[in-house]
């Protein structure tokens, strides 16, 4: 597929797409006219980037780390530097801390909505 379909596909845009291959973090092959050509794969990857972007890690991290994305129990890195390991240790930490924030303000949600809602059934009643 062609830059404009993944870009479509992902929800990234195309100036966010190259600079992915810029860095490395996805692979294009080129067409014989030039175009870049992305195989059906990338628009998971593409979204596994985004993820791990919105989770707050750089992306030299994310590029030492997308090869674990595709088979997790079989990677071992020998390279894994301790700057890399508490790098990544910190984050899992702060996306633990997120998500117990997250679960929180989607339970305060919930408890509104159906306060919201079951006055509105009793209304409709009365």
């Amino acid at each position: 597929m062609r830059i404009g379909e993944l870009s479509e596909r992902s929800g990234a845009s195309r100036r966010l797409l190259r600079y992915y291959e810029e860095q490395k973090l996805i692979v294009a092959e080129r067409s014989p006219n030039g175009y870049r050509e992305y195989d059906e794969a990338s628009v998971d990857r593409v979204t596994q980037i985004r993820g791990l972007l919105d989770a707050g890690l750089p992306t030299r991290i994310i590029k030492q780390i997308l090869p674990c994305l595709d088979k997790p129990r079989v990677i071992h890195f020998s390279d894994a530097t301790p700057e890399m390991i508490a790098t990544l240790e910190q984050e899992r930490d702060r996306m633990t801390e997120r998500i117990a924030v997250l679960t929180r303000n989607r339970d305060a949600i919930a408890e509104y909505l159906e306060t919201v809602l079951e006055g509105d059934r009793l209304n409709a009643t009365s």
